[in-house]
């Protein structure tokens, strides 16, 4: 058994995990520096944690490049995959603390603990990347917890709005019942294989000796609770309600950062377990239990089907972003079909591309809803006009969201399509293709209403007057996504790189 072979956390382990301990470290500094000013300068929490996660970015970058190396008793490892999802959700946690500064929702007069937020994104920012790291599956759940305790505190942030409240009691109930599910499923597999590790789960495997039904059980509740981190049908229920009635900077959190963590988890778990990798031995006794391709195609099909088919009788803004990010989630499946490199190389393309388009369109929604205080399709009327330089990045944002080159989101579904045609599953390449078409219809009518649809003649056609940190954090994200449409060649490799970095690091 593994207890009588314990490998010890050792200070040098540290050198590699520099990046997780600064973010402790700020989310420290930030809660003490919130208590010593005594929430009067709400500008502090916030450098402090500005400077930190910029730090840790830095030491991200300083590490890439650098072999896979396994650390905190083998519980956690850093590699190519590692690097990858560290970058995207440091970036995520910064534009999330910058735009949420200028947000009426964290920041107006009659909020409370407004510095306790920036605190608790640099947390969820931890969470996330030891989420991306984790090879075992006690530090598997206790991230994903560790996110969850986060999320639900988030999301009930305005705790005086009946609708945030309503938002995080969901988000609890939901969360409570899907994780005891994957613990039971994870104690299953555990008493099945006796190891915690995901290499020596594989090995055991390997050899055809454990029971067929069991590990298919186990695998299920597993799935399940996974399928509960991503918002994927039929375990969508909690995220319309809770990215709707969450401070929308919350929700474009919510709609990144959680979901890239349960996609990097499924990618480390599922390809280290049970996917034939490099070594080409097969999935174990499992496959020949049910046709798991089939399966996660249905999957994929289902969750893109409903998302676009709800999404397209919103009318408002935000609610209708919380069902597209379902269909974003079905797509993203689609390269999960058969855990090949090829897939899971379009799978972190398209989360890059995925982070800069989300982020972006909730982002303008905060932008707006400081003035309009609504996210209603009909007060979007005219409002492109009223300001035309953020009405054209939204414009940017919905159209790569829709997949119509030259943006980033066509590529990305190029990338996922052409995975699944790669494993002849046409079928499902058909279904994306038309949910497409749908998606096309429900993002264009955003637009539509902000420069096509004329305004009554009562309304306000001031020029609203937005914070100059929402330009420049619109920008960030727009100028990306055009860029990433033009000359994905040259960004596509690095997720052919953490993909390499990954199989030979395991």
């Amino acid at each position: 058994m593994e207890l009588t072979n314990l490998n010890i956390p050792s200070w040098s382990d540290m050198a590699f995990w520099l990046p997780e301990a600064v973010l402790a470290l700020t989310f420290l500094a930030a809660l003490i520096g919130d208590l010593v000013v005594r929430g009067r300068r709400t500008w502090v929490p916030m450098i402090i944690s500005v400077i930190g996660l910029v730090i840790a970015g830095i030491y991200t970058v300083l590490g890439l490049g650098q072999p896979a190396q396994t650390i905190m008793g083998d519980l956690i490892i850093v590699d190519g995959m590692a690097a990858f999802f560290r970058l995207l959700f440091i970036f995520t946690g910064l534009a999330t603390v910058l735009f949420a500064w200028t947000s009426e929702e964290i920041m107006g007069r009659g909020r409370e603990n407004k510095g306790e937020f920036f605190a608790l994104t640099v947390m969820m920012t931890l969470a996330t990347c030891v989420i991306a790291e984790a090879r075992d599956l006690l530090m598997l759940f206790l991230a994903m917890e560790g996110v969850g305790l986060v999320s639900y505190v988030m999301a009930g942030y305005m705790r005086f709005n009946l609708r945030s409240t309503e938002a995080s009691l969901k988000y609890v109930l939901f969360g409570a019942v899907s994780s005891a599910i994957m613990l039971y499923g994870l104690s299953l597999l555990y008493g099945l294989t006796g190891s915690m590790d995901f290499a020596g789960i594989r090995e055991v495997l390997m050899t055809g000796r454990v029971d067929a039904f069991s590990l298919l059980v186990a695998v299920i509740l597993i799935f399940a609770g996974f399928s509960f981190k991503v918002a994927a049908v039929p375990f969508h229920f909690w995220c319309p309600d809770v990215y709707h009635g969450a401070p929308t900077p919350v929700s474009a959190l919510f709609s990144v950062g959680p979901k890239a963590a349960g996609f990097a988890l499924m990618i480390r778990f599922f390809y280290s377990t049970l996917a034939t990798g490099p070594d080409a031995a097969g999935m174990a006794a499992l496959t020949s239990q049910i046709n798991w391709p089939l399966l996660l195609g249905a999957v994929s099909a289902v969750t893109m089907t409903y998302g676009n088919l709800v999404a397209l009788r919103q009318e408002n803004v935000k609610r209708m972003l919380a069902y597209s990010s379902i269909a974003h989630v079905g797509y993203l499946l689609m390269g999960f079909v058969l855990l090949s490199e090829a897939g899971l190389a379009a799978i972190l393309f398209y989360l890059l591309v995925y982070t800069l388009m989300n982020l972006g369109a909730f982002f303008y929604v905060t932008a707006i809803n400081n003035h309009l205080k609504s996210e209603d399709l009909s007060d979007y009327v005219g409002i492109g006009f009223r300001a035309p330089w953020a009405g054209a990045m939204m414009v940017v944002f919905l159209a790569s969201l829709t997949g119509v080159p030259p943006f980033a989101g066509f590529i990305g579904k190029l990338y996922l399509f052409t995975a699944a045609m790669d494993t002849s599953l046409y079928w499902l390449v058909i279904v994306a293709g038309l949910n497409s078409v749908v998606g096309l219809y429900y993002y264009f009518k955003v637009v539509k209403a902000m420069f096509l649809t004329s305004p009554p003649d009562d309304q306000d056609m001031s020029p609203l007057k937005l914070h100059w940190l929402q330009y420049v954090v619109l920008a960030v994200l727009a100028i990306p996504t055009l860029a990433l449409g033009i000359f994905f060649g040259e960004f596509s490799e690095l997720a052919n790189s953490a993909i390499a970095l990954l199989t030979t690091g395991i």
